[in-house]
């Protein structure tokens, strides 16, 4: 059993509006630093829209890779070894997307809507993985944390 799922959100559009409208403001304000200083910031929209376009959550053989793209600058992975508990969740307008620290504790990767899974690990720590497909993101961690699923370790099913 393989899991390979991508989400989109627009978001990174605003990124991108915001990116161009610093580019227009460094070629209309001449006065130096403040072309350079947007510019710079324009090119660090740029980046960012490119970084949060997409949510890749994805079987990666022994862990779960989560992953924001297409420019994949920021990504985790979550050995299936180390998972206690999984369980559909949703998050609140307060956990809002992208990446950070969830106030009820652990750490939420999100890039569009409110559901998400629940992931605890042994270690007691969580991960909350935003997505449009919880069903099928739990059922699948179920069954590769279940004891017939532990450690098989076959990369081709």
């Amino acid at each position: 059993m393989r899991y390979n799922h991508t989400q989109s959100a627009p978001w990174y559009l605003l990124l991108v509006a915001s990116g161009l409208a610093m580019f227009t403001g460094a070629w209309l304000v001449p006065q130096w630093p403040f072309p350079m200083i947007l510019a710079g910031s324009g090119i660090l929209m740029l980046f960012s829209a490119m970084s949060f376009q997409t949510l890749t959550v994805l079987d990666d053989g022994d862990a779960l890779r989560i992953q924001f793209g297409p420019l994949p600058l920021l990504r985790k992975s979550i050995p299936y070894a180390d998972i206690d508990t999984v369980a559909r969740g949703r998050t609140s307008l307060i956990e809002g997307w992208g990446i950070h620290l969830s106030p009820g504790g652990g750490w939420t990767w999100n890039l569009w809507g409110f559901d998400c899974v629940d992931v605890r690990l042994k270690n007691g720590r969580r991960t909350r993985i935003g997505t449009d497909d919880p069903t099928g993101l739990a059922e699948f961690l179920k069954a590769r944390i279940s004891p017939e699923g532990r450690g098989h370790g076959c990369s081709w099913c």
